[in-house]
């Protein structure tokens, strides 16, 4: 049902590839201009920053508007007639859905980036907790909810390890999404926390990672799609935005900002 992103490092001073195109395709094209809705996954928001700079040096008659939150939260908002161009998820449950349902265009989707789930807790701070398999040992925990992907990865995991019961009966803070997680460990307010690898990255001076999800406890990697929403309000000019937009997000230059923040560009396994 859905592309994928193939990315290939090639050596010489040619480069042809289909990640190089789209920058090329819309200046040939003449200047995009408009206002875009892009709802992104809360832990993209940094990198999704830095290359809205990059896509407005290119199109600076673009305006680029953000909606960053939960993708449970995001599909939610997309189900109730939220304005949105472009849905970047941090997980396919969400994504799927919203194929079904018709409000995503499904020839658009691609399987963009991957993360990894982490166990943190705040830097300095003293815990019994080594890794997922002893999480119990901790007084509490900041977990995302169970609509938030970060939060059903976890349950995944613990489910895996056949401590989820266990788990369920410690006392939870529970955070609408990984942001508000990794603030409550950055901050002390929790022993210990789940989040992405890249949210751990972007505060690495207050956040210590303890473990990696342990090989096996997840049964498939952390995928981010990415894909084009039926906005029936855009004109014809901001969906040729859009749909630009999504290609500069598979493009070489996209990619290596995505990288410099922790991902790693998904390529499918053959």
């Amino acid at each position: 049902m859905k592309k994928r992103v193939l990315t290939v490092l090639m050596a010489g001073a040619i480069i042809c590839s289909s990640a190089a195109m789209p920058v090329a395709a819309a200046e040939k094209d003449g200047e995009l201009q408009g206002e875009i809705y892009v709802f992104i996954a809360a832990s993209l928001s940094n990198a999704m920053e830095e290359i809205q700079k990059d896509f407005n040096e290119i199109h600076p008659d673009v305006k680029i508007l953000y909606n960053a939150d939960s993708s449970g939260t995001l599909q939610t908002q997309i189900e109730e007639g939220g304005r949105c161009d472009v849905f970047f998820s941090a997980a396919e449950k969400q994504m799927n859905a919203l194929v079904e349902e018709k409000l995503v265009k499904e020839d658009s989707v691609v399987d963009l980036l991957e993360n990894k789930v982490v166990l943190i807790k705040p830097t300095g701070e003293e815990t019994k907790v080594t890794g997922f398999e002893n999480i119990t040992e901790a007084k509490n925990l900041a977990l995302a909810g169970e609509s938030v992907p970060v939060g059903q990865y976890a349950r995944e995991i613990f489910k895996n390890l056949d401590i989820l019961d266990q788990v369920e009966k410690m006392e939870i803070n529970e955070g609408k999404n990984v942001t508000e997680v990794l603030a409550s460990v950055s901050e002390g307010s929790n022993e210990i926390g789940v989040v992405y690898a890249t949210d751990a990255a972007s505060v690495a001076d207050k956040v210590e990672v303890l473990a990696e999800a342990p090989e096996g406890s997840l049964e498939t990697p952390v995928l981010y799609p990415a894909g084009l929403v039926e906005d029936k309000e855009a004109s014809e000019e901001e969906t040729k935005t859009a749909e630009a937009f999504l290609e500069y997000l598979q493009s070489e230059e996209a990619l290596k900002v995505f990288e410099e923040y922790g991902f790693a560009a998904y390529t499918e396994v053959k």
